[in-house]
């Protein structure tokens, strides 16, 4: 046999490895055809290619196991189970950029599912060559990598930490500073992802310098890159007072407040979110958005949209209103009221309903003169019509419930009270009969 023939041998095998690994690449793209895969053994012959001596052999073998993994917990457990991961990382650091990719992929994959099979991921150590995959000069290696390690950190703070032990977050600081678009956007989600379990891990984003440069993008024209940026600003801010005033000192008002005008809903839900985490704390950072016109840009806002994009706007009107009579006065003054009655009648959801709710009992509680504002709009006879509706979820009848008592001990406007009296249970009643009381017998009281 001639060595040309012996070589043949050799080349028809390598042929053979090639077509099965991109056919079974293709096929595990199809939802339909995961389950016949499975049941003929695929990951156990995936397996060794991705130690091939072919370099595209292994990085569509990774890909192909990816996509599998993809596809359920359970294919993503067998690939666990089968041993694949050592496979996987072996060498990882010295393989080419587009094995790096898929390798990435990969662990992704299975660390989605759930936070076991995240835990997994980590015991077999590919934190420290996703980290190094970070430092890759190629972009979307950076990127792949990137989105594993956000898909690892948002299952809870313990592999949050473990991410931040790996050394990731100084790293995912310098990609945000990167100028492809879709390395910002991965890395910002994972900073997001990091920071949003503990007050601990937000401060260590927070040290690495990331607020500066997430608030110089909230500007950015990209739309899924402002998501990201104003999603972990508002995951950072939402943890105390002192990371709060972090993110505010970054100057972040009052050109956040475009992003409530903006085209795209997640845009406008998430600035709205961010405005809301930070207002929650003290009367001084919700007078600071009221000063630099926060309050109204909310309401116009809510105003021009629907559903659960109106729900952190609504909140955060609440939260202003809680703190003093005069941050409620001016929500008061910036006719929000009449919003926040809109979003009661006209939202579907029971939970929207609630907040607007809880805010307006919020805006109310004050003195005679915020309830008489709330009373004057009309709302209470539809809170109590809520909070008699058997179909009202629980939440929202103990909303309702707390929102007229907040508001009817502090009513003298009678002819608000009036429409009540044939309606309300003795519960409710009490309060009304009160107020009656008050205002038609001051010198008892």
């Amino acid at each position: 046999m001639s060595q040309r023939q012996v070589l043949q041998v050799f080349e028809q095998y390598q042929r053979a490895r090639t077509q099965f690994v991109q056919a079974v690449a293709e096929l595990a793209a199809r939802p339909q055809n995961v389950e016949t895969l499975q049941e003929a053994g695929v990951i156990s012959l995936l397996r060794p290619l991705l130690l091939d001596i072919v370099p595209t052999i292994q990085q569509t073998a990774a890909l192909a196991l990816g996509r599998l993994a993809n596809y359920d917990d359970d294919l993503a457990e067998a690939v666990v189970k089968g041993n694949i991961l050592p496979h996987l990382l072996c060498s990882l650091s010295e393989k080419n950029r587009f094995y790096k990719k898929a390798a990435a992929f990969v662990l992704r994959a299975v660390s989605k599912h759930s936070p076991q099979l995240a835990q997994a991921i980590v015991h077999c150590g590919a934190l420290e060559m996703l980290v190094i995959c970070l430092e890759d000069f190629d972009p979307g290696v950076k990127e792949a990598a990137s989105w594993a390690l956000g898909y690892i950190a948002r299952h809870n703070s313990e592999l949050s930490q473990a991410v931040v032990d790996a050394g990731a977050v100084p790293l995912l600081v310098l990609c945000i500073q990167e100028p492809e678009i879709a390395l910002k956007r991965i890395a910002a989600a994972t900073l997001s992802d990091i920071s949003k379990h503990s007050p601990e891990l937000a401060q260590t984003v927070v040290d690495a310098g990331a607020i500066a440069h997430l608030a110089q993008m909230i500007l950015n024209p990209d739309a899924k890159l402002k998501r990201q940026v104003l999603s972990a600003l508002s995951q950072i801010a939402k943890h105390s007072v002192e990371l709060a005033e972090l993110v505010v000192e970054a100057e972040i008002f009052p050109v956040v407040l475009t992003c409530l005008k903006d085209s795209d809903e997640y845009v406008k839900k998430n600035g709205a979110t961010l405005i809301r985490e930070i207002a929650k704390h003290t009367p001084e950072l919700s007078q600071l958005i009221v000063n630099a016109g926060g309050v109204a840009a909310v309401i116009d806002c809510i105003g021009s949209c629907r559903g659960t994009v109106r729900l952190p706007g609504i909140m955060m009107l609440g939260y202003v209103a809680a703190h003093s009579e005069n941050l409620s006065m001016a929500v008061i003054i910036s006719k929000g009221i009449t919003p926040l009655c809109v979003c009661l009648i006209e939202e579907q959801e029971d939970h929207i309903k609630a907040a607007a709710a809880w805010a307006l009992g919020q805006v109310g509680k004050h003195t005679p003169e915020h309830a008489r504002a709330v009373a004057a709009a009309n709302v209470l006879p539809t809170l109590l019509a809520m909070y008699m509706d058997v179909h009202s979820s629980e939440d929202l009848q103990m909303k309702t419930k707390k929102a007229l008592k907040n508001i009817l001990q502090k009513c003298t406007y009678l002819p608000a009270l009036e429409p009540l009296l044939h309606d309300a249970p003795p519960n409710i009643m009490k309060h009304i009969v009160g107020q009656f009381s008050k205002v038609l017998f001051p010198w008892i009281f």
